[in-house]
C-alpha cells in the first residue's frame, strides 16, 4: 500500500504546495536522514520538502487504488 501525508503548511513553497492536500509520500532515505520527505508535488515533479509541512495520512487499499488510477 502506498503512503501518504496531508500538507499542514505551505509556508516557503505556496507555488509547489497546497495546504490540506494529500500527497503520495515517495521512498527517499536520504531525505529522511535530514528530516525531509520526498513527495509529487504541485507541478507532477517529485521534490524534497521538510518533514514539518506534512502530516502522516493513512488511506485505505480501495482510497489508494482510485488515486492511482486517477493519476494514471
Amino acid at each position: 500500500m502506498e503512503k501518504y501525508v496531508i500538507c499542514l503548511n505551505n509556508e516557503g513553497y505556496a507555488a509547489s504546495l497546497e495546504v490540506r492536500k494529500l500527497y503520495e509520500l515517495l521512498p527517499d532515505p536520504k531525505a529522511e536522514a535530514m528530516h525531509c520527505i520526498r513527495i509529487v508535488d504541485e507541478d507532477g515533479e517529485d521534490y524534497v520538502y521538510p518533514e514539518k509541512l506534512f502530516m502522516p495520512m493513512e488511506v485505505s487499499e480501495s482510497i489508494s487504488l482510485a488515486l492511482h488510477k486517477r493519476a494514471a
